[in-house]
């Protein structure tokens, strides 16, 4: 069977040690920088239970993240993700997408640096800027050049995100890509 020579080796589960799958795992990073469609797939490869923080958001506020911002602002927005995430934490080990501000928060930074994995997605902006451009959701968006938001929240994000245990690319390769290197790079951490 030939290999791409291109996409890393797959690393099984069984490379991943132990306690890493002892606790969760959670992905931050812009939006668009693939956090939910790895993170399903990081977490099927694991063996682990997957959750993405927006949907239990929506789920909890019986709204949609749209209306929470709309209707109460960011500040109340980032209260209730703060609460859901920190829920979440507290139950079993899972692989965890947060929303893309969810980081820059610093208790929800606090709480998930302690208690889990914490992955930061890192894509570069023309990347970010095709893969926002799939979906018309995203309230920071609304109005305005996503490359101009795009940059503006790196320039300030980025430097937060950089406090995660690691760092791995999401180029704009599929997906599997990234999921090897997230593989490769569990396989090889020490905490």
């Amino acid at each position: 069977m030939s290999r791409n020579p291109k996409s890393p080796a797959r690393i099984s589960a069984g490379a991943v040690p132990a306690s890493i799958r002892d606790r969760s795992i959670v992905l931050v990073g812009l939006m668009g920088s693939g956090k939910s469609t790895i993170g399903r797939r990081l977490a099927q490869r694991l063996g682990m239970r997957f959750a993405d923080a927006d949907d239990e958001i929506e789920r909890a506020a019986g709204m949609t993240i749209s209306d929470i911002f709309s209707r109460f602002g960011e500040a109340h927005f980032r209260d209730g993700e703060r609460r859901v995430i920190a829920r979440m934490l507290g139950g079993k080990p899972m692989v965890l997408a947060t929303g893309g501000g969810a980081f820059v928060n610093a208790e929800t930074r606090a709480l998930i640096l302690q208690d889990s994995l914490c992955i930061w997605l890192d894509a570069d902006i023309p990347t970010l800027v095709e893969r926002v451009g799939r979906r018309s959701h995203r309230p920071l968006l609304k109005d305005r050049d996503p490359g101009e938001v795009l940059r503006e929240l790196a320039a300030i994000r980025n430097p937060i995100y950089a406090e995660a245990h690691l760092r791995v690319s999401s180029a704009s390769t599929p997906h599997d890509h990234t999921v090897r290197a997230i593989m490769e790079a569990l396989s090889q951490w020490k905490s």
